[in-house]
């Protein structure tokens, strides 16, 4: 007999999208509770299933990897924004695209680019003062373009040129935030933000053209060139393995994801701190004890198990990754529920990583809980900010490079104090955002 997942049942043509998307974190976090590892609902016309058992995951993520793809994007927004880059691309295409990527995101190559992470976020603090009320978010923002821009594509860009792409970030975003219209809509209808977003695109698609044209005459040949991402991808491009489409996508694809989680992960980390100074105070300890008076780098990173954990568990509160999506390709049983092939499988890090099932008291910043003897004791998708199996992000290893120096690099000189309201409020777009303004009084330490 065929068993069909429980669930809430919704409203006629909207089914649960209305309450999703006026609270999408609320909305996982009571499927969740109520109903455990699967869960049933409509978004809108589509069938959706939420995923949150830890040994399913595993299968869908990993070891039956290839029984579920992403869901088909090109047709809508989000495959005009990325096209057919790593985050979306399928089959051959992604084969060939992640192998290309590969060796610009090996740890030998990024462990000789740990000075330059520091030089870039010493560059950034270089003007803070004691007393200055900072954006937390917009400055994270900017320090992790500036790592992307370098480390994958081989640029640095003037002042203006980084602003010109943060200013484009706000009508992305604000394309992908839930809208139960949407929904229930065919993509092809216009609504009132498409022209906004259309124009963003536009512009970034702009700034790219520029960057590779500076690049295009400097990237070498064979082996021996530059193997920053841009360079690998243009000496194929000269071989003729690779499309100018192609090269656009993957570019577009690495200039948004590649900086927005981390800088997402680095506030919230702040954040985080600010709101617990007894955590502060050993992160601060273990710098003062590893890297002293000498500038962060590679060799104190290794050392650096408290912040690790720190950050660790500030992307398990607050993972910037909130959901990701899969599509079984065939008829699948998951945790004794049969879902039909073309189920669209929401796999939410948001309501794993906060389930009580899985964590003593979810809702506290508790860096211990990543202690290896404590981590051990959880399956291991209880946890997975990054995703999983082949499909995980490729960034993986840059990201908490990154997150590791540009704390520690600005810890090392300051210490910085939350000025908004609490609890903090989430806007949901394709990551997790702060609502209100992330404002921050530097201290000198």
């Amino acid at each position: 007999m065929s068993k069909t997942p429980p669930g809430p049942k919704g409203e006629p043509l909207f089914g649960s999208s209305r309450t999703y998307a006026q609270d999408p974190f609320r909305f996982i976090s009571a499927l969740e509770r109520a109903y455990g590892d699967v869960a049933r609902f409509d978004m809108g016309p589509m069938d959706t299933v939420m995923l949150c058992d830890p040994t399913a995951l595993e299968r869908v993520l990993v070891s039956e990897a290839d029984r579920f793809r992403k869901p088909d994007f090109q047709g809508d927004a989000l495959g005009d924004l990325l096209g057919d880059g790593l985050l979306l691309s399928e089959g051959e295409t992604w084969e060939q695209q992640r192998k290309l990527a590969n060796p610009a995101f090996s740890m030998a190559r990024l462990s000789g680019m740990a000075d330059r992470i520091t030089d870039h976020a010493e560059d950034r603090i270089a003007d803070w003062s004691h007393g200055d009320v900072i954006d937390a978010e917009q400055s994270m923002t900017r320090v992790t373009l500036d790592v992307i821009l370098d480390l994958m594509m081989g640029v640095e860009l003037s002042e203006q040129r980084v602003q010109t792409i943060e200013e484009q970030l706000l009508p992305l975003g604000q394309r992908f935030e839930p809208d139960p219209i949407r929904f229930a809509m065919p993509e092809w209808m216009p609504m009132p933000d498409d022209a906004e977003f259309n124009r963003a695109v536009r512009t970034l698609d702009e700034v790219l053209d520029d960057i590779i044209e500076v690049r295009e005459d400097s990237v070498g040949s064979g082996d021996d060139g530059p193997m920053d991402f841009l360079s690998v991808l243009l000496r194929a491009l000269n071989e003729g393995n690779q499309s100018p489409e192609q090269l656009r996508d993957e570019m577009m694809t690495m200039l948004l994801a590649g900086h927005d989680t981390t800088a997402l992960t680095l506030t919230y980390t702040w954040f985080l701190l600010s709101e617990h100074p007894e955590v502060e105070q050993r992160v601060h300890e273990e710098l003062d004890d590893v890297i002293g008076d000498e500038r962060p780098g590679m060799e104190h990173v290794r050392e650096l198990d408290y912040l690790e954990w720190v950050i660790q568990e500030a992307m398990r509160l607050y993972p910037p990754v909130y959901t990701i999506f899969r599509e079984p390709t065939e008829d699948v049983t998951l945790s004794g529920y049969d879902v039909e092939a073309g189920t669209t499988l929401m796999v939410p890090q948001w309501g794993v990583h906060r389930s009580e099932r899985f964590y003593d008291d979810p809702e506290a910043f508790d860096p211990e809980r990543w202690k290896p003897e404590r981590a051990s004791e959880r399956p291991r998708f209880a946890y997975f900010p990054f995703g999983g199996g082949p499909r995980h992000c490729i960034g993986k290893h840059l990201a908490m490079l990154e997150a590791q120096l540009i704390t520690a690099t600005t810890a090392s000189q300051y210490r910085l104090e939350f000025q908004g309201e609490t609890p903090l409020e989430l806007l949901p777009s394709l990551t997790a955002h702060p609502r209100q303004e992330m404002s921050m009084r530097v201290q000198e330490r």
